[in-house]
């Protein structure tokens, strides 16, 4: 497969295929991918900060991101744009630099797309509660579709809900297996569950 080149978008969280990203955009290096990106109806990358700001030009990332899709987009109250995105593939990055405009690129190889399977029964429970918990959370979830017996969907909503660490999310992204991913969110989720001491 010949890899991809994306604008990148480093922040301090990290998006998972078929989540939801809200964010307000301000620099102009990103009203211009936005704009190009809504003209053209492609994507771009969204990348864990794991050294710098957000603002920092070139930022030290995470080699695993996700493509994300812009699906909704808005003038907020403070004048600034507001976008929703949906996540779409992880992808490992092979390079990246800066564009004489700010903008961080990367050449990138997308990763292989979970295989579609039946959430298992051990895991059924999370699959019952996350179907009472999104309709809850209402913003950016309104733009998520409802797989709630798919095992790949479920671990990665739990994944972005549940009250981790930008690391451990990380790590929960670079799982190639949707099992593996359901296991540990399970680990996590009765970890956020017990009473702090």
């Amino acid at each position: 497969m010949q890899p991809a080149t994306l604008p990148l978008f480093p922040l301090k969280t990290v998006l998972f295929p078929g989540g939801p990203l809200p964010l307000r955009i301000f620099e102009a290096r990103y009203l211009d991918m936005v704009g190009r990106g809504l003209k053209e109806h492609t994507s771009f990358g969204v990348v864990l900060i794991l050294a710098g700001a957000e603002s920092d030009a070139a930022p030290s990332v995470a080699d695993i991101g996700t493509s994300a899709r812009v699906v909704d987009f808005d003038t907020l109250p403070d004048g600034l744009l507001g976008i929703t995105c949906i996540g779409e593939r992880r992808f490992r990055v092979r390079r990246r630099w800066q564009q004489s405009d700010g903008l961080n690129v990367a050449e990138v190889d997308y990763l292989p797309e979970d295989a579609r399977c039946a959430l298992p029964a051990e895991f059924s429970h999370l699959g019952e509660l996350l179907r009472e918990v999104v309709p809850k959370l209402g913003g950016a979830y309104a733009h998520v579709d409802g797989r709630y017996d798919d095992a790949s969907w479920v671990g990665n909503r739990w994944a972005e809900i549940l009250p981790l660490t930008p690391a451990e999310r990380l790590e929960l992204l670079e799982l190639d297996d949707p099992r593996a991913r359901l296991e540990q969110v399970a680990a996590w989720s009765t970890r956020a569950e017990q009473p702090a001491k």
